[in-house]
């Protein structure tokens, strides 16, 4: 191990240090290690790993800042793995001068526009630990093609632009956890095209990601934002676990959005949304286009338009999922709303739906919600509804229309207000075939409790009426 200020560095905030850090990467100096200090750069530090063999970095514990002052990464890992994650895709290189570049125990802070944290391109093994990334536009850049991703215990803070970015990048096996990524103004974490698969998110506080100043038109943002909308690609297999996940409102934004291409909804998904506490946004979990995702124990409060917006997918199984509001800010509210548009073959169960109690928002808010129902269903067909508790909504609690083959089944759809608020407990308009009401505790509303149309062909029996 050698010090950068070996070869000349200063580490004073002022003195431009940038041709010395370079030189000591290009003397092959393994493991980058700064002493105590501010290192100014004005260039990215180009680490060609096929050249300067196995290079890590380390910021003596969190004591070490490097200041970019210019455009591009601070430091920008090269390396040349093409292969899988296959042990006999391993080329000989890899294994004895590049695999597992680590960045340890360092703070980058941006001081150009323009200025990124780390890029990495075709490396392998890339491990992230201790660092804290902050003032840049993106903080952690994936391009190409990656494998075997670890980012823990990092805090990626008020960055212009994306958090961890896997940006068109072919990647397999990548692990976030443990860290707090925060105050991103695109996005805490963006996946965006590419060939991406195993993405495991666990355990990490994601948390106002938004741009507070965006006006309506600009780039809308997210906490997660996972997108196939690129020709040939495709996401799949992940989890996204055990995270605090929530903002607070921006024109278009999202604590979870799952963006595929609008004809085939394959691309993205068989994803696991487990055990996390997402609220506070326009919409807390979108899913447009995506086939294969459970949502599943989460808490999922406070959406401005939508909890759960489900648009054109398949296969999506909703289940022991709470919607609900923060009761710490009561009287101020906003109102539950779950849609599902467009799509086929999905089974939402098990689930609390609890509406504002004054059926509508009650909280500032600068837009106003527009729904049909509690839970509206609409233009989608082999649909199951099952053992949910659907409560005080000030409209329908269901509102399906122009649907096929589908269930609701065991649900309790009450009004709890002193006076009714609830129309009815299902509305179902418009044609459709081989539709089912049964075994359902359904207030009466004012106006009944079912008001389905007789084009829409729905068998209603065995269901309980109470005031």
């Amino acid at each position: 191990m050698r010090s950068v200020r070996d070869f000349g560095a200063v580490g004073d905030g002022v003195a431009d240090d940038t041709t010395a850090i370079q030189h000591a990467v290009e003397q092959g100096v393994n493991l980058l290690h700064f002493e105590p200090g501010h290192y100014r750069i004005t260039r990215s530090i180009v680490i060609d790993m096929a050249a300067s063999g196995f290079t890590s970095i380390s910021g003596s514990a969190g004591t070490t800042k490097v200041i970019m002052d210019g455009a591009g990464p601070a430091f920008d890992f090269r390396g040349n793995h093409d292969g899988s994650a296959d042990p006999e895709r391993f080329k000989a290189q890899i294994w004895a001068q590049e695999r597992m570049p680590l960045i340890q125990g360092i703070e980058i802070e941006g001081r150009h526009p323009e200025a990124d944290g780390i890029h990495c391109y075709q490396t392998a093994m890339s491990t992230f630990e201790g660092v804290m990334l902050r003032k840049l536009r993106h903080g952690i850049h994936f391009t190409q093609r990656a494998r075997n991703i670890l980012i823990s215990h990092c805090h990626i803070y008020d960055n212009s632009g994306v958090g961890v970015f896997l940006d068109h990048a072919n990647i397999h096996q990548a692990i976030i956890a443990s860290s707090h990524i925060s105050y991103n103004k695109l996005s805490g974490i963006k996946i965006l095209n590419g060939e991406i698969r195993n993405v495991q998110i666990t355990g990490n506080d994601i948390e106002y990601n938004y741009d507070r100043h965006v006006k309506e038109g600009a780039p809308a943002s997210a906490e997660i934002w996972i997108e196939t909308t690129g020709e040939k690609a495709s996401i799949r297999e992940g989890t996204i676990a055990s995270n605090t996940i929530q903002a607070r409102y921006a024109p278009g934004g999202a604590n979870i959005r799952f963006l595929g291409r609008a004809e085939e909804n394959h691309h993205t998904g068989l994803f696991a949304i487990s055990g996390n506490m997402i609220g506070s946004q326009e919409t807390n979990i979108d899913l447009n286009s995506a086939r294969g995702i459970t949502v599943s124990g989460n808490i999922i409060y406070s959406g401005h338009q939508r909890n759960l917006r489900v648009t054109n997918c398949r296969n999506i199984v909703v289940t022991g999922n709470t919607f609900d509001h923060n009761y710490g800010y009561l009287p101020k509210e906003l109102a539950t709303g779950i849609t599902f548009e467009g799509s086929t073959d999905c089974t939402f169960s098990g689930s609390n739906i609890h509406d504002a109690y004054a059926g509508e928002h009650t909280a500032n808010t600068p837009v106003k919600i527009e729904r049909k129902g509690l839970v509206e269903v609409h233009d989608c067909k082999r649909m199951i509804f099952s053992a949910c508790q659907i409560l005080d909504p000030g409209l329908p609690g269901f509102h399906l229309k122009n649907c096929d083959l589908v269930n609701i089944q065991g649900c309790s759809i009450l009004d709890g207000h002193e006076e009714l608020k609830m129309p009815h407990a299902i509305l179902w308009e418009g044609p459709g075939t081989a539709n089912q009401i049964s075994g359902c505790t359904l207030s009466k509303g004012t106006g009944g409790p079912i008001n389905a149309a007789a084009e829409a062909n729905v068998k209603i029996g065995d269901n309980l009426e109470t005031d």
